[in-house]
């Protein structure tokens, strides 16, 4: 069973738009998963902006890969070092902490997420 960052059992972070390294609304991680996909956030215009400029486009939809597109309000299993890297520029988007694994507090930590609560 995976742990959300309090330790307790991992809750969904979004099935619509389905999300997570599986497409299973989780944010779990495992060996396959490089890009620790990790941190269940509430995607904002800012955050997406900030994601372009930096080479991973978030909001075009990428019916190859079934991606749908986010837009502000969904909710998305992000890297946990985009996020990190996200906050110190400013752009961190708010985190659903229930729904955060625990290995996000590898990268990141938890009085930060705390801080961007959702």
């Amino acid at each position: 069973m995976a742990k959300n960052i309090f330790g307790d059992e991992l809750e969904p972070c979004s099935t619509d738009p389905m999300t997570g390294f599986y497409r299973n609304g989780c944010c779990e991680t495992g060996e396959s998963d490089a890009g620790v996909h990790v941190v269940c956030a509430e995607m904002t215009e800012e955050f997406l902006l900030f994601s372009r400029e930096r080479g991973n486009d978030l909001s075009t939809p990428r019916p190859e890969y079934l991606f749908p597109g986010l837009k502000p309000g969904d909710r998305w299993c992000l890297c946990a070092m985009r996020w990190e890297e996200a906050r110190v520029a400013g752009y961190a988007p708010p985190v659903v902490p229930e729904a955060t694994h625990i290995g996000a507090l590898e990268f990141c930590d938890e009085e930060d997420l705390l801080a961007h609560r959702v």
